[in-house]
């Protein structure tokens, strides 16, 4: 079995460790691989600063947690995936790396960071307060549309790694209370959304299915009450991706 990474997306910290507690990012989703016999590993990389800089990072932790000749899979959520395919194209990591896996990345960006770069962080100064508490939130412009679509040209897919993708989606009434104007802002401009990413821009190379689930709920930590087709916990799902993979005779 090919050892397994899951990498955290913009302001996660991977496992948190809260005097006897253990807070994870990938809720209960390690636990559920590792029972299928892969090694696991969670990232932990800064949690909002360039892409290029948490990619290094990335590369970092791989290197010195992986034997030179592993092979490894990458589960990614949201802008985890936009680093992971930066590290494996621009950080000569297409050898290491023998599929990557996307949860609802925003491959082409999101028009919600779009607005929240024109409103929150131009318009009222949220850049300006973050540069001068010496804060670095260069990650949060590098999800914008424009941004996005620079990115795509520079980083192409490597013809030596095999390239999946998760989206996710759920109507506006079953996302968390602070995902609503969000998912507003999304839908009215992209279509169906988890409240941070549209399932037009998640989907990348071979998209495997859109799970019904928000952004949050889409790492297995669920803010919302389900009585009617309840989602439940999502750990299974990332099970049936490996059985997707599996069939490809990679693990």
């Amino acid at each position: 079995m090919l050892p397994i990474v899951l990498h955290h997306g913009l302001f996660g910290m991977g496992n948190i460790q809260v005097g006897p507690v253990t807070l994870r990012y990938f809720n209960g989703i390690d636990k559920a691989l590792e029972l299928r016999g892969h090694r696991v590993l969670t990232t932990q990389v800064h949690p909002c600063a360039s892409i290029a800089l948490r990619a290094g990072q990335l590369k970092e932790q791989l290197s010195t947690q992986f034997a030179a000749h592993e092979r490894i899979i990458i589960i990614a959520h949201s802008m985890g995936g936009l680093d992971a395919r930066y590290m494996i194209r621009h950080l000569d990591m297409h050898g290491r790396v023998a599929a990557l896996v996307t949860i609802t990345t925003p491959h082409r960006g999101s028009t919600y960071a779009d607005w929240c770069v024109k409103h929150l962080g131009d318009r009222l100064g949220g850049f300006a307060l973050f540069a001068t508490l010496g804060i670095d939130v260069a990650g949060v412009r590098e999800l914008t549309t424009e941004a996005c679509r620079r990115f795509n040209d520079q980083t192409l897919d490597h013809p030596d790694v095999r390239y999946y993708s998760v989206s996710c989606a759920r109507p506006w009434n079953l996302v968390p209370a602070w995902g609503m104007l969000s998912h507003r802002i999304i839908a009215d401009l992209e279509g169906e959304n988890d409240a941070q990413v549209s399932v037009r821009s998640a989907i990348w190379a071979n998209h495997l299915q859109t799970w019904p689930a928000d952004h949050w709920h889409a790492v297995n930590h669920r803010f919302v009450v389900e009585i009617k087709n309840p989602t439940g916990d999502i750990a299974p799902y990332y099970s049936r991706i490996m059985d997707a993979i599996n069939s490809s005779n990679l693990v």
